[in-house]
Protein backbone atom coordinates (compact mmCIF):
# COMPACT_ATOMS: atom_id res chain seq x y z
CA UNK A 1 0.00 0.00 0.00
CA UNK A 2 1.64 3.41 -1.14
CA UNK A 3 1.49 6.46 0.91
CA UNK A 4 -1.83 8.21 0.88
CA UNK A 5 -2.77 6.16 -2.30
CA UNK A 6 -6.73 5.00 -2.80
CA UNK A 7 -6.36 2.30 -0.04
CA UNK A 8 -5.08 4.58 2.44
CA UNK A 9 -6.01 3.35 6.26
CA UNK A 10 -8.37 0.53 4.34
CA UNK A 11 -6.82 -2.79 5.47
CA UNK A 12 -9.60 -4.94 3.69
CA UNK A 13 -11.63 -4.86 0.63
CA UNK A 14 -14.79 -5.06 2.79
CA UNK A 15 -13.61 -1.56 4.73
CA UNK A 16 -12.77 0.40 1.08
CA UNK A 17 -16.33 -1.00 -0.39
CA UNK A 18 -17.50 0.80 2.55
CA UNK A 19 -15.83 3.75 2.70
CA UNK A 20 -17.09 4.44 -0.98
CA UNK A 21 -20.32 4.72 0.29
CA UNK A 22 -19.36 7.76 2.79
CA UNK A 23 -16.34 9.33 0.85
CA UNK A 24 -18.98 12.08 -0.19
CA UNK A 25 -21.05 12.73 2.28
CA UNK A 26 -21.27 16.67 3.37
CA UNK A 27 -19.71 17.23 6.30
CA UNK A 28 -21.39 18.41 9.28
CA UNK A 29 -19.19 19.32 11.92
CA UNK A 30 -20.72 20.41 15.02
CA UNK A 31 -17.58 21.36 16.96
CA UNK A 32 -14.83 23.86 15.34
CA UNK A 33 -12.37 26.31 16.03
CA UNK A 34 -14.19 27.83 13.33
CA UNK A 35 -12.58 31.14 12.59
CA UNK A 36 -15.88 32.93 11.59
CA UNK A 37 -14.18 36.27 10.24
CA UNK A 38 -12.06 34.51 8.11
CA UNK A 39 -14.43 32.78 6.56
CA UNK A 40 -17.09 36.05 5.84
CA UNK A 41 -14.50 38.42 4.89
CA UNK A 42 -13.17 35.43 2.19
CA UNK A 43 -9.76 37.17 1.53
CA UNK A 44 -7.89 33.93 1.87
CA UNK A 45 -4.23 33.43 2.81
CA UNK A 46 -0.98 34.50 1.91
CA UNK A 47 1.24 31.21 2.44
CA UNK A 48 1.39 27.77 2.89
CA UNK A 49 2.45 28.31 6.56
CA UNK A 50 -0.20 30.61 7.48
CA UNK A 51 -2.79 27.74 6.13
CA UNK A 52 -0.69 24.81 7.91
CA UNK A 53 1.37 26.17 11.13
CA UNK A 54 0.27 29.80 11.85
CA UNK A 55 -2.96 28.71 14.30
CA UNK A 56 -2.04 24.93 15.09
CA UNK A 57 -0.61 23.71 18.04
CA UNK A 58 -0.13 20.42 17.12
CA UNK A 59 2.55 21.50 14.66
CA UNK A 60 3.90 24.20 17.29
CA UNK A 61 4.45 21.19 19.91
CA UNK A 62 6.36 18.56 17.25
CA UNK A 63 8.89 21.59 16.12
CA UNK A 64 9.43 21.70 19.82
CA UNK A 65 10.09 18.51 20.10
CA UNK A 66 12.57 18.37 17.18
CA UNK A 67 14.79 21.30 19.06
CA UNK A 68 13.42 23.92 16.30
CA UNK A 69 13.92 27.51 18.25
CA UNK A 70 10.38 29.04 19.66
CA UNK A 71 11.57 32.19 17.32
CA UNK A 72 11.03 29.68 13.92
CA UNK A 73 7.58 28.07 15.45
CA UNK A 74 5.52 31.53 17.29
CA UNK A 75 8.00 34.55 17.39
CA UNK A 76 8.60 37.31 15.23
CA UNK A 77 10.45 35.35 12.23
CA UNK A 78 9.06 35.20 8.64
CA UNK A 79 6.56 32.91 7.71
CA UNK A 80 9.39 31.67 5.11
CA UNK A 81 11.85 30.73 7.73
CA UNK A 82 9.24 29.09 9.98
CA UNK A 83 8.07 26.91 6.53
CA UNK A 84 11.41 26.06 5.98
CA UNK A 85 12.12 25.31 9.65
CA UNK A 86 8.79 23.08 9.36
CA UNK A 87 10.15 21.60 6.33
CA UNK A 88 13.48 20.46 7.80
CA UNK A 89 11.72 18.34 10.71
CA UNK A 90 8.85 17.13 8.89
CA UNK A 91 10.32 14.00 8.02
CA UNK A 92 10.40 13.09 11.91
CA UNK A 93 6.99 13.69 11.83
CA UNK A 94 6.86 10.65 10.18
CA UNK A 95 4.24 8.43 12.84
CA UNK A 96 2.16 11.07 14.12
CA UNK A 97 -1.45 11.66 12.17
CA UNK A 98 -0.38 15.61 11.63
CA UNK A 99 2.24 14.54 9.02
CA UNK A 100 -0.92 12.41 7.50
CA UNK A 101 -2.77 15.38 7.95
CA UNK A 102 -0.69 17.89 6.28
CA UNK A 103 0.17 15.41 4.04
CA UNK A 104 -3.48 14.87 3.16
CA UNK A 105 -4.19 18.83 2.85
CA UNK A 106 -1.83 19.66 0.18
CA UNK A 107 -3.02 16.55 -2.05
CA UNK A 108 -6.76 16.97 -1.58
CA UNK A 109 -6.98 20.51 -1.68
CA UNK A 110 -3.26 21.50 -3.61
CA UNK A 111 -2.77 18.49 -5.27
CA UNK A 112 0.59 18.23 -4.20
CA UNK A 113 2.39 14.38 -4.06
CA UNK A 114 5.57 15.59 -3.21
CA UNK A 115 6.93 14.58 0.54
CA UNK A 116 7.30 17.54 2.46
CA UNK A 117 11.17 17.91 3.30
CA UNK A 118 13.89 20.71 3.09
CA UNK A 119 14.33 19.41 -0.33
CA UNK A 120 10.75 19.84 -1.64
CA UNK A 121 10.37 23.30 0.83
CA UNK A 122 10.97 25.82 -1.86
CA UNK A 123 8.60 23.92 -4.90
CA UNK A 124 5.98 23.34 -2.13
CA UNK A 125 6.04 27.17 -0.76
CA UNK A 126 5.91 28.65 -4.84
CA UNK A 127 3.43 26.40 -5.96
CA UNK A 128 1.02 26.58 -2.92
CA UNK A 129 1.43 30.03 -2.87
CA UNK A 130 0.42 30.80 -6.42
CA UNK A 131 -2.94 28.73 -6.11
CA UNK A 132 -3.47 30.85 -2.72
CA UNK A 133 -3.87 33.83 -5.05
CA UNK A 134 -6.90 32.10 -6.75
CA UNK A 135 -10.20 32.79 -6.12
CA UNK A 136 -10.56 28.57 -5.77
CA UNK A 137 -8.41 28.84 -2.82
CA UNK A 138 -10.68 31.03 -0.89
CA UNK A 139 -12.79 30.30 2.73
CA UNK A 140 -15.48 29.96 1.35
CA UNK A 141 -14.90 28.09 -1.82
CA UNK A 142 -12.70 25.56 0.07
CA UNK A 143 -15.73 25.15 2.51
CA UNK A 144 -17.45 24.51 -0.79
CA UNK A 145 -14.81 22.37 -2.45
CA UNK A 146 -14.58 20.25 0.93
CA UNK A 147 -18.70 19.50 0.77
CA UNK A 148 -18.73 20.92 4.38
CA UNK A 149 -22.58 21.61 5.37
CA UNK A 150 -22.30 22.51 8.93
CA UNK A 151 -20.01 23.92 10.87
CA UNK A 152 -20.45 25.15 15.22
CA UNK A 153 -17.85 27.43 16.48
CA UNK A 154 -17.26 28.11 19.80
CA UNK A 155 -17.77 31.32 20.89
CA UNK A 156 -17.60 33.24 24.37
CA UNK A 157 -21.10 33.81 25.88
CA UNK A 158 -20.33 38.01 25.61
CA UNK A 159 -19.52 37.89 21.54
CA UNK A 160 -21.52 39.54 19.69
CA UNK A 161 -21.96 37.03 16.93
CA UNK A 162 -21.64 39.88 14.27
CA UNK A 163 -19.82 37.84 11.95
CA UNK A 164 -22.02 34.81 12.59
CA UNK A 165 -25.10 37.29 11.53
CA UNK A 166 -23.07 38.48 8.67
CA UNK A 167 -22.39 34.61 7.50
CA UNK A 168 -26.32 33.80 7.58
CA UNK A 169 -26.70 36.44 5.03
CA UNK A 170 -23.22 36.42 3.26
CA UNK A 171 -22.53 32.79 3.29
CA UNK A 172 -23.90 30.07 0.95
CA UNK A 173 -23.78 26.89 0.48
CA UNK A 174 -22.69 26.20 4.41
CA UNK A 175 -24.37 27.05 7.72
CA UNK A 176 -22.21 28.68 10.40
CA UNK A 177 -23.70 27.81 13.90
CA UNK A 178 -22.40 29.12 17.17
CA UNK A 179 -21.85 27.94 20.19
CA UNK A 180 -22.28 28.87 24.16
CA UNK A 181 -19.02 27.80 25.96
CA UNK A 182 -19.15 28.31 29.60
CA UNK A 183 -15.43 28.05 30.48
CA UNK A 184 -14.46 31.62 31.78
CA UNK A 185 -18.30 31.57 33.92
CA UNK A 186 -16.44 28.58 35.46
CA UNK A 187 -12.87 29.62 36.12
CA UNK A 188 -14.12 31.69 39.00
CA UNK A 189 -10.39 31.32 40.63
CA UNK A 190 -8.95 32.35 37.07
CA UNK A 191 -7.66 36.24 37.38
CA UNK A 192 -9.62 36.89 34.18
CA UNK A 193 -12.72 35.96 36.11
CA UNK A 194 -13.94 39.56 37.18
CA UNK A 195 -13.22 40.77 33.98
CA UNK A 196 -15.62 38.31 32.27
CA UNK A 197 -18.09 39.09 35.13
CA UNK A 198 -17.52 42.65 33.85
CA UNK A 199 -17.56 42.20 29.99
CA UNK A 200 -21.31 40.21 30.78
CA UNK A 201 -22.55 43.19 32.34
CA UNK A 202 -21.32 45.29 29.76
CA UNK A 203 -23.09 42.83 26.58
CA UNK A 204 -26.38 42.22 28.26
CA UNK A 205 -26.30 45.93 29.90
CA UNK A 206 -27.23 43.69 33.40
CA UNK A 207 -26.09 44.17 36.98
CA UNK A 208 -23.65 41.76 37.16
CA UNK A 209 -22.56 42.62 40.95
CA UNK A 210 -24.61 39.60 42.68
CA UNK A 211 -25.28 36.34 41.66
CA UNK A 212 -28.73 36.58 40.21
CA UNK A 213 -27.87 39.33 37.93
CA UNK A 214 -24.91 37.43 36.81
CA UNK A 215 -26.99 34.42 36.41
CA UNK A 216 -29.61 36.90 34.38
CA UNK A 217 -27.00 37.93 32.43
CA UNK A 218 -25.74 34.28 31.29
CA UNK A 219 -29.97 33.49 30.44
CA UNK A 220 -30.04 36.60 28.09
CA UNK A 221 -26.76 35.83 26.57
CA UNK A 222 -28.48 31.81 26.23
CA UNK A 223 -31.51 33.36 24.55
CA UNK A 224 -28.90 35.80 22.21
CA UNK A 225 -27.25 32.46 20.79
CA UNK A 226 -30.20 30.84 20.75
CA UNK A 227 -31.63 34.01 18.71
CA UNK A 228 -28.48 33.33 15.97
CA UNK A 229 -29.16 29.10 15.98
CA UNK A 230 -27.20 28.02 18.31
CA UNK A 231 -27.61 24.26 19.42
CA UNK A 232 -25.04 23.22 21.87
CA UNK A 233 -23.00 24.71 24.88
CA UNK A 234 -19.36 23.23 25.27
CA UNK A 235 -17.54 23.27 28.64
CA UNK A 236 -13.95 22.64 28.84
CA UNK A 237 -13.07 21.37 32.57
CA UNK A 238 -10.34 19.40 33.69
CA UNK A 239 -12.69 17.67 36.18
CA UNK A 240 -16.36 18.92 36.20
CA UNK A 241 -18.38 18.49 39.94
CA UNK A 242 -21.84 17.72 40.08
CA UNK A 243 -23.91 17.94 43.29
CA UNK A 244 -26.84 19.78 44.97
CA UNK A 245 -26.32 23.00 46.11
CA UNK A 246 -28.55 25.48 47.55
CA UNK A 247 -28.77 28.93 45.79
CA UNK A 248 -27.77 30.87 49.05
CA UNK A 249 -24.77 28.83 49.33
CA UNK A 250 -23.72 30.14 45.59
CA UNK A 251 -24.64 33.58 46.19
CA UNK A 252 -22.18 33.43 48.99
CA UNK A 253 -19.48 32.19 47.24
CA UNK A 254 -20.12 34.42 44.63
CA UNK A 255 -20.23 37.71 46.84
CA UNK A 256 -17.03 36.53 48.39
CA UNK A 257 -15.19 36.10 44.57
CA UNK A 258 -16.47 39.20 43.03
CA UNK A 259 -14.73 41.27 46.31
CA UNK A 260 -11.66 39.82 45.45
CA UNK A 261 -11.77 36.82 48.50
CA UNK A 262 -9.50 33.82 48.46
CA UNK A 263 -11.79 30.40 47.90
CA UNK A 264 -10.95 27.08 49.56
CA UNK A 265 -11.44 24.39 47.09
CA UNK A 266 -14.89 23.19 48.77
CA UNK A 267 -16.33 26.64 47.55
CA UNK A 268 -14.65 26.61 44.31
CA UNK A 269 -16.66 22.90 42.83
CA UNK A 270 -19.64 24.15 45.47
CA UNK A 271 -19.81 27.34 42.58
CA UNK A 272 -19.01 25.10 39.65
CA UNK A 273 -21.84 22.41 40.47
CA UNK A 274 -24.03 24.61 40.90
CA UNK A 275 -23.26 27.33 37.77
CA UNK A 276 -23.23 23.44 35.16
CA UNK A 277 -26.93 22.40 37.10
CA UNK A 278 -27.98 26.31 36.07
CA UNK A 279 -26.40 25.64 32.45
CA UNK A 280 -28.40 22.26 32.47
CA UNK A 281 -31.67 23.86 32.94
CA UNK A 282 -30.92 26.26 30.01
CA UNK A 283 -29.97 23.91 27.73
CA UNK A 284 -32.55 21.73 28.22
CA UNK A 285 -35.67 24.09 28.30
CA UNK A 286 -34.32 25.16 24.72
CA UNK A 287 -33.56 21.45 23.39
CA UNK A 288 -29.41 22.25 22.69
CA UNK A 289 -27.08 19.44 23.28
CA UNK A 290 -24.93 19.87 26.55
CA UNK A 291 -20.90 19.20 25.59
CA UNK A 292 -18.43 18.04 28.22
CA UNK A 293 -14.63 18.36 27.51
CA UNK A 294 -13.22 16.79 30.04
CA UNK A 295 -9.56 16.25 31.67
CA UNK A 296 -7.16 18.79 29.94
CA UNK A 297 -4.65 19.90 32.46
CA UNK A 298 -4.06 23.42 31.04
CA UNK A 299 -0.84 25.25 30.24
CA UNK A 300 0.91 22.08 32.47
CA UNK A 301 4.92 23.58 31.11
CA UNK A 302 5.43 26.63 33.24
CA UNK A 303 7.94 28.25 30.90
CA UNK A 304 5.67 27.81 27.50
CA UNK A 305 2.77 29.49 29.33
CA UNK A 306 4.73 33.04 30.82
CA UNK A 307 6.20 33.12 27.39
CA UNK A 308 3.28 32.63 25.73
CA UNK A 309 0.13 32.58 27.69
CA UNK A 310 -2.74 29.47 27.29
CA UNK A 311 -3.60 27.68 24.25
CA UNK A 312 0.48 27.79 22.82
CA UNK A 313 0.64 23.65 23.11
CA UNK A 314 1.57 23.19 26.86
CA UNK A 315 -1.82 21.60 28.33
CA UNK A 316 -1.48 17.63 28.84
CA UNK A 317 -4.03 14.84 30.17
CA UNK A 318 -4.35 13.02 33.54
CA UNK A 319 -6.07 9.97 34.86
CA UNK A 320 -6.56 11.11 37.88
CA UNK A 321 -10.58 11.78 37.56
CA UNK A 322 -13.38 10.52 38.37
CA UNK A 323 -15.74 10.86 35.77
CA UNK A 324 -18.56 8.74 37.20
CA UNK A 325 -19.03 9.92 40.91
CA UNK A 326 -18.55 13.15 39.36
CA UNK A 327 -21.44 13.47 36.83
CA UNK A 328 -23.49 10.80 39.10
CA UNK A 329 -25.69 13.84 40.07
CA UNK A 330 -25.68 15.68 37.11
CA UNK A 331 -26.70 12.87 34.63
CA UNK A 332 -29.56 11.43 36.88
CA UNK A 333 -31.00 15.63 37.81
CA UNK A 334 -31.16 15.60 33.69
CA UNK A 335 -32.04 11.94 32.69
CA UNK A 336 -34.25 11.79 29.70
CA UNK A 337 -34.30 15.29 29.52
CA UNK A 338 -30.93 17.14 28.09
CA UNK A 339 -28.65 15.20 25.21
CA UNK A 340 -25.25 15.20 26.79
CA UNK A 341 -22.08 14.43 24.83
CA UNK A 342 -18.61 13.20 26.96
CA UNK A 343 -15.71 13.53 25.11
CA UNK A 344 -12.74 12.61 27.56
CA UNK A 345 -8.55 13.70 26.64
CA UNK A 346 -7.29 10.29 29.11
CA UNK A 347 -8.10 7.36 26.65
CA UNK A 348 -8.61 5.46 30.16
CA UNK A 349 -11.72 6.87 30.75
CA UNK A 350 -13.55 5.46 27.45
CA UNK A 351 -15.15 2.66 29.69
CA UNK A 352 -16.64 5.05 32.07
CA UNK A 353 -17.53 7.04 29.41
CA UNK A 354 -19.61 3.96 27.33
CA UNK A 355 -21.15 2.42 30.34
CA UNK A 356 -22.49 5.93 30.95
CA UNK A 357 -23.93 6.13 27.60
CA UNK A 358 -25.03 2.44 28.35
CA UNK A 359 -27.04 3.58 31.33
CA UNK A 360 -28.28 6.76 30.31
CA UNK A 361 -29.90 6.98 26.99
CA UNK A 362 -29.70 10.58 25.78
CA UNK A 363 -25.89 10.24 27.01
CA UNK A 364 -23.70 9.61 23.65
CA UNK A 365 -19.86 9.02 23.81
CA UNK A 366 -18.40 12.39 21.95
CA UNK A 367 -15.18 11.40 19.10
CA UNK A 368 -11.58 10.48 19.70
CA UNK A 369 -10.61 14.12 21.21
CA UNK A 370 -7.28 15.93 20.68
CA UNK A 371 -4.65 13.75 21.24
CA UNK A 372 -6.36 10.53 20.00
CA UNK A 373 -7.96 11.59 17.02
CA UNK A 374 -5.45 9.34 15.36
CA UNK A 375 -6.44 6.36 13.66
CA UNK A 376 -5.32 4.04 16.44
CA UNK A 377 -7.09 6.51 18.78
CA UNK A 378 -10.38 6.37 16.50
CA UNK A 379 -10.35 2.36 16.48
CA UNK A 380 -9.77 1.91 19.53
CA UNK A 381 -13.11 4.39 20.80
CA UNK A 382 -15.32 3.26 18.00
CA UNK A 383 -14.36 -0.49 18.94
CA UNK A 384 -14.71 -0.01 22.61
CA UNK A 385 -18.04 2.56 22.72
CA UNK A 386 -19.53 0.34 20.19
CA UNK A 387 -18.86 -3.19 22.58
CA UNK A 388 -20.27 -2.02 25.69
CA UNK A 389 -23.20 0.13 23.98
CA UNK A 390 -24.20 0.81 20.61
CA UNK A 391 -21.72 2.35 17.71
CA UNK A 392 -25.15 4.08 16.50
CA UNK A 393 -25.58 6.09 19.51
CA UNK A 394 -21.74 7.12 19.08
CA UNK A 395 -21.68 11.09 18.39
CA UNK A 396 -19.96 10.92 15.30
CA UNK A 397 -17.09 12.89 14.36
CA UNK A 398 -15.92 16.92 14.87
CA UNK A 399 -12.95 18.19 13.39
CA UNK A 400 -11.85 20.70 16.67
CA UNK A 401 -9.98 22.45 14.54
CA UNK A 402 -8.48 25.70 14.01
CA UNK A 403 -7.60 25.30 10.40
CA UNK A 404 -10.02 25.56 7.79
CA UNK A 405 -8.21 23.11 5.06
CA UNK A 406 -7.74 20.39 7.84
CA UNK A 407 -11.70 19.96 7.82
CA UNK A 408 -11.82 17.41 4.88
CA UNK A 409 -8.73 15.78 6.36
CA UNK A 410 -9.92 15.04 9.55
CA UNK A 411 -13.06 13.59 8.27
CA UNK A 412 -11.62 11.80 5.35
CA UNK A 413 -8.99 10.01 8.51
CA UNK A 414 -11.95 9.20 10.44
CA UNK A 415 -13.97 7.77 7.85
CA UNK A 416 -11.71 5.78 6.48
CA UNK A 417 -10.70 4.68 10.18
CA UNK A 418 -14.64 3.41 10.53
CA UNK A 419 -14.94 1.84 7.60
CA UNK A 420 -12.06 -0.18 8.92
CA UNK A 421 -13.82 -0.93 12.08
CA UNK A 422 -16.93 -1.92 10.86
CA UNK A 423 -15.28 -3.64 8.11
CA UNK A 424 -13.27 -5.95 10.06
CA UNK A 425 -16.71 -6.54 11.38
CA UNK A 426 -18.59 -7.77 8.37
CA UNK A 427 -15.36 -9.64 7.69
CA UNK A 428 -15.48 -11.74 10.84
CA UNK A 429 -19.28 -12.44 10.07
CA UNK A 430 -20.16 -10.08 13.47
CA UNK A 431 -22.35 -7.77 10.94
CA UNK A 432 -24.39 -8.31 7.73
CA UNK A 433 -23.58 -6.14 4.91
CA UNK A 434 -27.09 -4.46 4.71
CA UNK A 435 -26.44 -3.16 8.43
CA UNK A 436 -23.21 -2.49 8.12
CA UNK A 437 -23.63 -0.11 5.00
CA UNK A 438 -26.56 1.47 6.92
CA UNK A 439 -24.70 1.69 9.87
CA UNK A 440 -21.53 3.76 8.92
CA UNK A 441 -23.68 6.38 6.52
CA UNK A 442 -25.92 6.69 10.05
CA UNK A 443 -22.24 7.49 12.07
CA UNK A 444 -20.85 9.37 9.57
CA UNK A 445 -24.06 12.09 8.43
CA UNK A 446 -27.25 11.57 10.29
CA UNK A 447 -26.35 10.66 13.57
CA UNK A 448 -25.03 14.07 13.89
CA UNK A 449 -27.72 16.45 12.70
CA UNK A 450 -29.69 14.05 14.40
CA UNK A 451 -27.97 14.43 17.64
CA UNK A 452 -27.77 17.95 17.38
CA UNK A 453 -31.47 19.00 15.56
CA UNK A 454 -29.69 20.31 12.65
Amino acid sequence: MGFISDEYLLETDAARDLYQAIEGLPIVDPHTHADVTEIVENEGWNDIWEVEGATDHYVWALMRNRGVDEELITGSASNRKKWNALTEVFPDFAGNPTYEWIHLDLKRRFGIDELISSETADDIWEETSTQLETSEMRPQAVLEEMNVEVICSTDDPTSSLHYHERAADEVSGVEILPTWRIDRAMTITQPDWNGFVDELNQATGIDTTDLKGFLDALAATHDYFANRGCVASDLGIQEPVSRSVKTARAREIYRKAFEGGSLDEQEVTDFQAYLLEYAGELNAEKGWVTQLHIGPVRNYRQALYDRLGPAAGGDVSTQRLDVAENLEYFLNRFDGDLEVVLYSLDPTHYPTLATLSRVFPNVSVGPAWWFNDSPYGIEEQLEYTGTVGLIANYAGMVSDSRKLLSYGSRFEMFRRSLANVVGRQLGRGQIPKGPAYDLIEHIAYDRPKELFGI
